[in-house]
């Protein structure tokens, strides 16, 4: 077997005087040895009658108790040496993993390692000793391995990497310092200290693929698209090649995420992304931008008729039925593209536009793909950019509410507020609902924009009625998409469920110029009304149905359009008009409220016909929900 270099030799038992020694080098006793032996000394130089011997003997004591007072004290100064421990710590690191380190003869050959260096090439102890440290080696880095060596033979430290093959067979990266061993001033051989850099690539590869890569799909993130997309660009600029950008997005994948649970629909999301992907060419490029929208890079296109070409093969690839839980899963999907043929078209422009035109596809009926069209009007333009972020608004919440008191005309206090929904820009500012609420309506975000105000309207008068304000009714306005569908009054249960607030304190409002099935209304509103819920009309008297709705719909309250409130007091007619609707309610037994009223005049008019309740700027206009709270809690008139 071979002798350990750094072996740890007996300890040579200590001789007598030594030890006893030792015990005199104790503070304590030394102190209490040194008293007596002082005290007797002085005490035979003082007393004449003790004889001269025991002074004589007093003496030698006192000189043997400094003499091996000073021994002892130099020899424990030798052991504090920091010398004395250069051999524990090169035992300790040779017991050591957590630096591998190897000693190398003369001629190259391993003749001392650690248990690291056994684990960082993964042999065992006698198989890597008496071997030359070459072998080991990969051939490529045999070289550089030699040089380091030859270099420490002349007594310098030299370093670099090398690569090695573990056992296992992997390729290993290590970075080597190599430090003479000097004896006598003569280097007996070379100490070796390698540091595994594989692990420290993995981990920066790791981190890199975080930054550019989808953890759920493996596919490139919207930042690598991005670079890729601007890369490509610039070479096709160069080369005047054609680049193709298409924008890819899901058709109802909510209900997947609903039905099965977002665990299975990331599941879902990763079967398409390998559907898909499968189609494409090596040099195309797919990422996953975020939830279920993908963007496609194809380069070097002949013309747009390709493009489009290969968007609907993708769009083919999807057709076929996935599987989740067992259940077959039949989805479709949009796509909007777009090409480089523009030179200005910077890489934000072309998403922006692609986006742009995958919006038009859903609007149109999705599951198709659609060139973007430069030849679309600014308006047309405008109309898809509002409609676009739109879209994004209701997904960041940037949808706000106001809100309008509304006061009783005899008493003047506050009896409700009508809630009204403003978009908050996060650039071009308040938006006014005029704006963007025909654009909901056109393009059916308006449901969602709807119930988000019948949730948020109820939950803030709730958060009234807890904070010790009075109670009151909240008015919110219902859409024409909404009453289409056939579980409103379930979704409204649903919703003051939630909130907890009582239905006497809803008010939902209705337009009049609604044109829609006259049995569906008045099914639905009965059974809104079944479960207490307020029913108005709104904007009454610029419609052609007015009496029809009062006949046939359980409506409590009418709402004077501000058309006529307006010119109530320039023009004759509008005022006959706002007298003979509300006497034709009250003689039906329902209240009025006037809106628009900003004039003393029209207040004194609707007072003269006994209107009952109204609102407008001559009191407040829409405020937010602050300043509600500060209008209740004190004498507010």
């Amino acid at each position: 077997m071979t002798k350990r270099v750094f072996g740890r030799p007996d300890r040579p038992p200590r001789d007598a005087l030594t030890q006893w020694l030792s015990k005199l080098w104790n503070p304590w006793l030394q102190g209490s040895l040194l008293l007596i032996i002082v005290g007797v000394w002085g005490a035979a130089m003082i007393v004449p009658a003790i004889p001269s011997l025991f002074i004589w003997l007093a003496s030698c004591l006192t000189v043997v108790f400094v003499i091996g007072s000073f021994v002892l004290m130099v020899r424990q100064t030798k052991t504090s040496n920091p010398r004395s421990y250069h051999k524990p710590m090169g035992e300790a690191l040779l017991r050591s993993e957590a630096v591998p380190l190897a000693i190398i003869d003369p001629q190259g050959v391993i003749i001392e390692l650690n248990e690291g260096t056994e684990r960082a090439f993964g042999y065992e102890r006698v198989e890597l000793m008496g071997n030359w440290l070459a072998s080991f080696v990969d051939a490529g880095s045999r070289d550089a391995l030699h040089t380091m060596l030859e270099h420490s033979l002349t007594g310098c430290s030299k370093q670099g990497n090398i690569h090695i093959i573990h056992r296992s067979g992997y390729p290993l990266e290590l970075h080597l310092v190599c430090s003479p061993m000097v004896q006598n001033e003569k280097v007996i051989g070379t100490l070796v200290v390698s540091h595994d850099l594989s692990d420290r690539k993995r981990n920066v590869e790791r981190i890199r693929y975080m930054a550019y890569y989808d953890d759920r799909t493996g596919l490139p993130n919207r930042t690598l698209f991005q670079r890729s997309l601007n890369e490509s660009l610039a070479f096709a600029h160069d080369h005047n090649q054609l680049v193709g950008l298409c924008y890819m997005d899901l058709d109802r994948f909510k209900l997947v995420n609903t039905s099965f649970g977002r665990e299975f629909g990331d599941m879902l999301l990763m079967q398409v992304a390998e559907r898909f992907t499968s189609v494409m060419n090596e040099q195309d490029f797919a990422a996953r931008m975020e939830g279920d929208e993908f963007a496609l890079l194809f380069k070097n296109l002949e013309s747009e008729e390709q493009l489009l070409s290969r968007a609907r093969t993708v769009l083919k690839a999807i057709e076929e039925p996935f599987e989740l839980k067992g259940f077959p899963i039949q989805i479709t999907a949009s796509i909007g593209a777009v090409t480089s043929r523009l030179v200005e078209d910077d890489g934000y422009v072309l998403l922006n536009k692609a986006d742009m035109a995958l919006m038009k596809v859903k609007q149109n009926g999705r599951n198709d793909a659609l060139l973007y069209s430069e030849s679309w009007s600014n308006y047309s333009f405008e109309h898809l950019s509002m409609q676009h972020e739109m879209y994004r608004a209701i997904q960041r919440k940037e949808f706000i509410l106001y809100y309008q008191p509304q006061y009783d005309m005899i008493s003047g206090g506050m009896i409700g507020v009508e809630a009204l929904v403003r978009w908050k820009h996060p650039i071009r500012g308040m938006i006014p609902p005029g704006d963007f609420i025909p654009l909901a309506e056109e393009s059916g975000m308006i449901v969602q924009i709807g119930d988000w105000v019948l949730e948020e309207a109820c939950r803030q008068n709730k958060y009234w009625q807890e904070s010790g304000l009075p109670p009151m009714p909240v008015s919110v306005n219902l859409s024409i998409r909404q009453f289409v569908q056939h579980d409103l009054a379930s979704k409204v249960a649903d919703v003051l469920a939630r909130t907890g607030l009582e239905s006497q304190y809803l008010d939902l409002e209705i337009t009049e110029s609604m044109t829609m099935d006259v049995n569906h209304v008045s099914r639905c509103l009965l059974d809104l009304t079944a479960l207490g819920v307020g029913i108005s009309i709104d904007d009454f008297g610029t419609g052609y149905s007015s009496f029809h709705y009062l006949k046939n719909f359980p409506i409590d309250r009418l709402k004077i359009d501000r058309s006529f409130v307006r010119d109530i007091q320039q023009d004759p007619s509008d005022a006959e008009i706002v007298a003979a609707i509300i006497a034709m309610a009250h003689n039906l037994n329902i209240q009025v409220i006037a809106e628009g009223v900003e004039t003393q005049e029209q207040i004194e008019f609707l007072r003269k016909h006994n209107c009952d309740e109204m609102q407008g700027y001559f009191w407040s206009a829409p405020v937010p929900s602050d300043n509600i709270e500060q209008m209740l809690g004190g004498d507010y008139m």
